[in-house]
């Protein structure tokens, strides 16, 4: 499982240009599973993000989780997370996981992650075609993989 955290002002996620879902300031998470990826990976990176601390406390210094600060989640799934461009000029996708299966563990994540930080987690549409538009506060970009 990866995930690609980013530290955000606002973000949002779009489909056919209509605005799906938005947040203030908090995490846009990018989420991309593997075939070997089951709910031991997914409790394990929901847990990671909600102690995460990358949000800055009184003196500035980065020590602030998001179940610390009024931070919002917007998650967005992405299977190009796993493209591999080694050979070649076009990515091959074949260690991302199949869909059906994927989107049953987005699912989970989702929710676990709500359980872990006790925040609502809005998210992109499985397998659509979205445009994802955010702020980097920072910028703050952190790459998790488990």
């Amino acid at each position: 499982m990866r995930v690609v955290l980013q530290r955000v002002s606002e973000a949002q996620v779009k489909i056919d240009g209509e605005l799906l879902a938005s947040i203030g300031a908090g995490y846009l998470l990018l989420v991309g599973f593997t075939h070997t990826d089951s709910e031991a990976e997914i409790d394990y990176m929901a847990n990671k993000i909600a102690k995460l601390r990358v949000f800055s406390d009184s003196q500035g210094k980065m020590n602030l989780s998001i179940k610390d600060t009024d931070g919002e989640i917007l998650a967005v799934s992405q299977f190009t997370l796993y493209g591999n461009a080694e050979d070649g000029n076009r990515p091959s996708f074949t260690a991302s996981m199949k869909p059906d299966i994927a989107n049953t563990l987005y699912d989970t994540f989702l929710e676990r992650l709500y359980e872990a930080t006790g925040k609502t987690v809005k998210s992109g549409r499985f397998k659509a075609h979205m445009a994802v538009e955010l702020t980097n506060d920072g910028p703050v970009t952190i790459i998790l993989e488990r």
